[in-house]
């Protein structure tokens, strides 16, 4: 395996793969999860994002601020897909109708379509083995469609569907931990992460990409719309 960069201030890689101009809200965390990753993956990259957030607010046509190879898809099914692309570059490179070089298959996903509505896909792209990164983007809610609550949403935090008031005190369930989850199918690599800790976010994505075999990088997005928060 490639050795794996410590990254800083002095060595960030400027190439900007997820471009500005996009429709993000104002201090959004998945803008900045998906710049540090992009740049920690590199120009050789494919991406298979979910319907969520990131694919309204960076894909308007005619639009994108991706600057790499992009897959929309639907909200269940980004693991499906990243696994399909990356079956499919391995066969074009085995007849050589592609030169062999290392290209990193991409699933991004909310919390919603991955913790919900992608959790089939996405455990059968882990147990099947694809040599894939698969990246949640964790807002803890379905921010996009008015802020409802997912699995992945916090005990007692209010939501549109989970309001508190007298006879509610919120989200009444605990948060489903999908990085467990994950690690339970037993894959080579499984990490959590935080935009406020940019340089271990790189970090555990590259290593994440370096690693033969499905990985699992969970990051945690505070969104200041939903959350009611100051951006």
């Amino acid at each position: 395996m490639t050795e794996i960069k410590a990254y800083g201030p002095k060595n960030l890689p400027l190439d900007e793969l997820f471009a500005p101009g996009h429709r993000a809200c104002q201090g959004c965390a998945e803008v900045l999860a998906l710049r540090l990753a992009l740049k920690a993956l590199g120009k050789d990259t494919v991406v298979a994002n979910a319907t969520g957030c990131m694919e309204i607010v960076s894909t308007p046509l005619p639009t994108t601020s991706w600057v790499v190879p992009y897959i929309h898809v639907g909200f269940e099914n980004a693991a499906a897909v990243c696994s399909g692309v990356e079956a499919g570059l391995k066969a074009l490179m085995r007849k050589a109708r592609l030169p062999k070089k290392l290209i990193h298959c991409v699933a991004i996903a909310g919390d919603g379509g991955t913790a919900d509505i992608g959790m089939q896909a996405l455990s059968g792209a882990l147990e099947r083995g694809h040599d894939m990164v698969y990246i949640c983007l964790d807002n803890e809610a379905y921010m996009n469609t008015g802020i409802q609550r997912s699995s992945s949403t916090p005990y007692g935090a209010m939501t549109t569907t989970s309001p508190p008031g007298r006879l509610s005190f919120g989200q009444s369930t605990q948060k489903k931990n999908v990085a467990e989850i994950a690690a339970a199918h037993g894959i080579p690599y499984v990490a959590t992460a935080c935009p406020s800790y940019p340089w271990d976010l790189m970090k555990k994505v590259q290593k994440a990409a370096l690693v033969e075999g499905p990985a699992y990088v969970h990051i945690l997005s505070v969104c200041p719309t939903g959350w009611r928060s100051q951006p």
